[in-house]
C-alpha cells in the first residue's frame, strides 16, 4: 500500500526539517540535563518560586529529587512538546494540501497510483518523521545522562515516558494530516493544523497555572499526556496514552478516507 518511490522522495524532503529540529533539541536537552546538580537545582527552584505561575504554565515545577524527575520538570512541559509539534504542523501541511494548492497533485495522480496509496504513503512519511524525532530525543537524553551522571537515569522509565510522548505527537500529527486532507487551500490547512494544537497547548498552560483556570484541562488533549503519571505507571496516565494512540489512528484513517473521496477537479 506504500509507494516507495514517493516515500523515498518525501523522506528526503523531511531530512532538512529533521536535522534542524534535532539540532535545537540537542542544544536544549544537553544543556538542561547538564544542569542537574544540587546547587543548580536550588537556583532553578528559587527562580520558579519567584515566578510560579509563569513557570507552571510551561510545565516546570520545583522539588525534583531524581534525574528523571528533573527531566520531566524542565523538558516535558515545553521543549519536547513544542518542537516536535512544530515539525508535525510544517510537515503535515506539506504532504497533501501543498500539492493540491499548487496543482501538483494532478501530475502525482496521473501515474498509475491509487489515491489511497498516495495518502497512506504521505501519512507514513509523517509518522516516520515523528518516530525518528522521538527516538533521537530518547537516545540523546540517555547519552547525555550517562555522560554527565552515569548510572543515575532510570532507562525503563525514560523509555515508557517517551512512548507516551510518541503517542501524543502521533495524535498531533494526525490532526495536521487530517486538516491537510480536508482543505485544498494551504492557508486553511495551516490555519486548522496550527490553530487546534496551539489552542490546546494554550489551554494546557492555563490549566497548569491552577486556580479557576484549572478547569481548562478538561478541554485539551494535552491533559491525556501526564509525564509524572506515566513514570509512576498510574492507570489514568496509561489510559491517556492509549486514548491518544487510538485517537491518532482514527484521525489518520479518516484523513485517508476524506482524501480518497475528495473532489480535486482533475
Amino acid at each position: 500500500m506504500i509507494n516507495w518511490t514517493l516515500y523515498k522522495r518525501e523522506m528526503k524532503g523531511s531530512i532538512k526539517l529533521l536535522v534542524i529540529f534535532a539540532a535545537v533539541i540537542t542544544l536544549y536537552v544537553s544543556i538542561i540535563i547538564s544542569m542537574y546538580d544540587p546547587e543548580m537545582m536550588k537556583t532553578l527552584d528559587n527562580f520558579i518560586e519567584v515566578m510560579p505561575e509563569m513557570m507552571a504554565a510551561v510545565g516546570m515545577s520545583a522539588g525534583a529529587t531524581s534525574l528523571i524527575g528533573f527531566m520531566v520538570s524542565y523538558l516535558y512541559g515545553f521543549i519536547l512538546l513544542i518542537f516536535p509539534m512544530i515539525f508535525c504542523i510544517l510537515r503535515g501541511n506539506g504532504l497533501i494540501a501543498k500539492y493540491v494548492d499548487r496543482g501538483s497533485m494532478v501530475s502525482l495522480l496521473a501515474a498509475p497510483v491509487k489515491r489511497c496509496t498516495v495518502a497512506f504513503t504521505q501519512m507514513t512519511v509523517l509518522v516516520s518523521g515523528i518516530f525518528i524525532l522521538i527516538v533521537y530525543s530518547t537516545a540523546l537524553e540517555f547519552v547525555c545522562a550517562e555522560h554527565f551522571f552515569s548510572g543515575e537515569l532510570e532507562l525503563e522509565k525514560l523509555l515508557f515516558l517517551n512512548l507516551g510522548l510518541l503517542c501524543l505527537h502521533l495524535f498531533i500529527g494526525s490532526i495536521c494530516f487530517l486538516a491537510s486532507c480536508i482543505f485544498s487551500d494551504t492557508k486553511y490547512s495551516i490555519g486548522f493544523g496550527v490553530g487546534i494544537p496551539v489552542l490546546m497547548y494554550v489551554l494546557q498552560m492555563l490549566a497548569n497555572v491552577g486556580g479557576s483556570a484549572e478547569k481548562a484541562k478538561y478541554f485539551t488533549f494535552f491533559t491525556l499526556f501526564s509525564p509524572d503519571g506515566i513514570i509512576a505507571r498510574e492507570s489514568d496516565a496509561i489510559m491517556g496514552m492509549i486514548v491518544l494512540l487510538l485517537g491518532g489512528v482514527v484521525l489518520f484513517i479518516l484523513g485517508i478516507i476524506v482524501f480518497n473521496k475528495k473532489d480535486l477537479h482533475i
